[in-house]
């Protein structure tokens, strides 16, 4: 063998083993691509199992925490919130022009005196303004028959009745992923308060393209079809959210900046350091609202 030759030799060996180092760190690389994927995916199921919006048991309230886990020496505010508002809801297949609508009674009695919605077919088109006057200020909804109607005529029907007139918004969450303001429950009992509803329940909404964000306004429930009364506003991050919950509004503006203030006094701490009663407490005085558009 020519030295000319065994220098060659050398030097395709050489490149072999550069190629297969090479080839080795690149799959180490995807399994380590891989691996962190996987790790992301675990967190996201998890959060997906504790960030659900709720609070007490009861038939027509939010059942299990939702709220994800702070990390190690968060404190009970915001460390930041969108001020983006997040598009409006919309279908990706519309409803049919009217919907059947039922409300069944519920195991627990209502926490205030109220009838049910009339069941039977509901227009699914339309909108309509509702008013809370609050003691922070007033914070306008708008309702909209084509994203849930049957969920739009119970809150309305509510209104109607009085039944959030001089309640108590129960609960905020400030952590990241999960930045709501919750009311709609008429339990003055401070350690009830997350487990009241009408005495009625009715079916979900929901669609799986379903996205929350800064100004939808939603149902919170105790698990499937557990609708009733109490609702909550996403004034900020909402991405820890699956779409199990139906939406059935926006709020405007000027709105949540005033629940933004909120938010800013942080919480006064029960399902963790980011989850409780408002520290700057949210009193419905009425609601009221006007004909649909």
């Amino acid at each position: 063998m020519s030295r000319k030759t065994h220098e060659q030799q050398l030097a395709q060996r050489k490149a072999q083993r550069m190629a297969e180092r090479q080839a080795e760190r690149a799959k180490q690389r995807r399994m380590l691509a891989i691996t962190i994927a996987s790790i992301v995916a675990v967190v996201a199921v998890i959060a997906g199992v504790f960030v659900v919006i709720a609070q007490n048991t009861g038939n027509d309230t939010p059942a299990a925490s939702d709220t994800p886990s702070a990390p190690a020496g968060a404190e009970n505010k915001p460390q930041s919130i969108p001020t983006a508002l997040a598009a409006p809801p919309k279908r990706p297949k519309p409803l049919a022009a009217e919907v059947d609508c039922s409300y069944a009674k519920s195991a627990e009695s209502a926490s205030k005196k109220v009838d049910p919605p009339a069941n039977g077919k509901v227009k699914a088109s339309g909108t309509s303004p509702v008013t809370l006057n609050t003691s922070i200020g007033d914070l306008n909804l708008t309702l909209d028959s084509a994203l849930a109607p049957c969920t739009v005529k119970s809150f309305l029907n509510l209104v109607g009745q009085k039944y959030f007139d001089n309640t108590t918004c129960h609960r905020l969450t400030v952590g990241q992923g999960l930045q709501v303001l919750q009311c709609g429950d008429p339990t003055t009992d401070p350690a009830k308060q997350g487990s009241g509803g009408p005495g009625y329940s009715f079916k979900d909404e929901v669609y799986p393209e379903l996205k929350y964000g800064r100004g939808i306004l939603a149902m919170a429930n105790s698990g499937p079809n557990t609708n009733g009364s109490q609702f909550f506003i996403v004034y900020g991050d909402a991405s820890g959210l699956s779409p199990a919950y139906t939406a059935f509004g926006t709020v405007d503006k000027p709105s949540l900046e005033l629940i933004d203030k909120v938010a800013n006094a942080g919480v006064i701490p029960e399902g963790g350091p980011t989850d409780g009663k408002p520290a700057t407490p949210v009193q419905i005085k009425t609601a009221t609202t006007a004909a649909k558009n």
